[in-house]
């Protein structure tokens, strides 16, 4: 009789679901961060449910009979150490789970910049009933940094609303079914001056660090709103707050930072033109069960000998557009 398959499971403080079938057909260890190269001894896959842990490169040791990796997340810049990159293990991550969330996320952003729902809540608090003049988002020109699946669905949203969409990435194009055109990453600086919405969904990778750095940032006219969605190191920082504070840029709304959670006393707390939200862009009520299925489905296929869908190019740093089904 042909040996069960060992799946390992990180779980961290949020319990892991959705595992019954997965248990019916493997052996299952749940474990912790400080058991994890007890329970890699000789499994096949690990399923990173705790997806920000940074606890496996120390048990790197005990998985040398490791063929899958799937972490439940998006973004795998946490995860990608040396080892693992250099291994034959593949890879997988939560590819198109958190599309649907994050492309909500941005288009509420853009509609709290322009209609002015943060001075009204203040008003409100206020008790005042003080009028003020709103800003339509369609015919307004967004350039999404990132053009891989949630980058793809954004566009997607922010075109049925009527806003003009382009994209920016890797690689440029002329023509594109869902940015009309994707301009290289690099050249950012040279394409923002005339965008009123610089959306950030790109993964970090060392090639995206800094990319929306001071250069970029001053090229973005006065009424530019950026939305960092994607990772706050993708940000100078610095040169952000600097021209928040002289007023140089409209506002923005951020859900990533360089330090999370956001230090007290940090000056992006208390910049009237700009919103901090807590890491949550790709949080939705359904989000936990979907990624329990996700695997579930994923395993199943992995069993059958199946090609995986959301395979990470682990020296790119993400899973390339086009490549996942």
């Amino acid at each position: 009789m042909p040996r069960r398959p060992v799946v390992a499971v990180l779980e961290g403080t949020r319990a892991v679901r959705g595992l019954e079938r997965v248990a019916g057909l493997a052996e299952v260890r749940i474990t912790r961060a400080p058991d994890l190269g007890q329970a890699l001894a000789g499994a096949d896959v690990l399923y990173l449910w705790d997806y920000f842990s940074g606890a496996l490169p120390a048990a790197w040791h005990a998985a040398g009979s490791l063929r899958w990796l799937h972490v439940a997340a998006a973004g795998v810049d946490k995860l990608l150490f040396p080892e693992l990159v250099a291994s034959d293990v593949v890879v997988t991550n939560a590819h198109g789970i958190f599309d649907q969330p994050m492309a909500e996320y941005v288009l509420g952003a853009m509609l709290h910049a322009a209609k002015g729902f943060g001075p009204l809540r203040d008003q409100q608090y206020e008790g005042l009933w003080g009028w003020r003049e709103g800003r339509n988002i369609a015919g307004t020109r967004a350039l999404v940094v990132g053009t891989g699946s949630i980058g793809r669905h954004t566009a997607r949203l922010l075109r049925a609303v009527g806003v003009h969409v382009e994209g920016a990435g890797r690689t440029p194009r002329e023509h594109d079914d869902d940015f009309g055109r994707v301009h290289a990453s690099a050249d950012l600086a040279g394409v923002v001056g005339d965008v009123d919405w610089l959306i950030l969904v790109a993964p970090l990778t060392p090639a995206t660090e800094n990319l929306v750095d001071a250069r970029v940032i001053d090229a973005l006219p006065s009424s530019a709103v950026l939305i960092n969605a994607g990772r706050g190191r993708l940000v100078d920082e610095e040169a952000l707050v600097r021209s928040l504070t002289g007023r140089r840029l409209a506002g923005a709304v951020l859900d990533t930072f360089v330090v999370e959670p956001l230090p007290p006393g940090h000056p992006l707390w208390s910049l009237p033109s700009v919103l901090v939200t807590p890491h949550m862009a790709s949080n939705a009520d359904s989000w936990l069960d979907d990624l329990a299925a996700q695997f579930e489905r994923n395993f199943l296929l992995w069993m059958a000998g199946e090609p995986l869908p959301g395979v990470v190019d682990k020296a790119l740093g993400y899973v390339p557009s086009g490549t996942s089904r």
